[in-house]
């Protein structure tokens, strides 16, 4: 029998509410859980339970802008985001490693973006690849997070002022 204060007991309850597959591995089940963790504290708005998912040294590269990098400096650039707007993600995890202290999953995503002063809803869909680690707390969070959109394929992309590659694997 499972008592309900038990880490099994929380384990499963939060399975029961994300739908997260259970392996048979319980470290791999622990990060994985940081998955739901994080995309929860993106998707409630909170700048203060999304920065208690990601660790102090965090790097986040988004598309088209520089990296950002340690908690500090994306505090207020995770405030701004929410304060602009109200963000829903989908995040699907496509694959999902862990090796010791650390996790790698990629994903692909769709986020819609409603602006709280109104105006449409910008819908972005894209992939990236989330790095994970284990803390010396025993609670697995975001080191790293890096994504790209689906904007323009690679064959719409002039290099260098020289002209446009070919096709993803041509010259350019």
């Amino acid at each position: 029998m499972i008592r309900q204060n038990t880490p099994i007991a929380a384990l499963a309850a939060v399975v029961a509410l994300t739908g997260t597959a259970l392996t048979a591995n319980p470290a791999e089940n622990a990060a994985q859980l940081a998955h739901d963790r994080y995309l929860a504290a993106i998707n409630a708005n909170d700048p203060v339970a999304f920065l208690a998912t990601v660790t102090e040294d965090v790097v986040f590269i988004a598309p088209n802008a520089p990296a950002i990098v340690g908690k500090a400096k994306l505090e207020p650039w995770v405030r701004g985001y929410f304060d602009a707007v109200e963000t829903s993600w989908e995040k699907t995890s496509l694959e999902f490693v862990v090796a010791g202290d650390w996790a790698f999953e990629r994903y692909s995503y769709k986020a819609a973006d409603q602006p709280r002063g109104g105006g449409d809803v910008s819908v972005e869909t894209g992939n990236g690849i989330n790095i994970y680690r284990l803390g010396a707390d025993n609670v697995w969070r975001v080191a790293r997070d890096v994504w790209a959109t689906d904007g323009l394929a690679l064959a719409d992309v002039t290099v260098f002022g020289a002209g446009t590659c070919i096709g993803a694997s041509g010259p350019c």
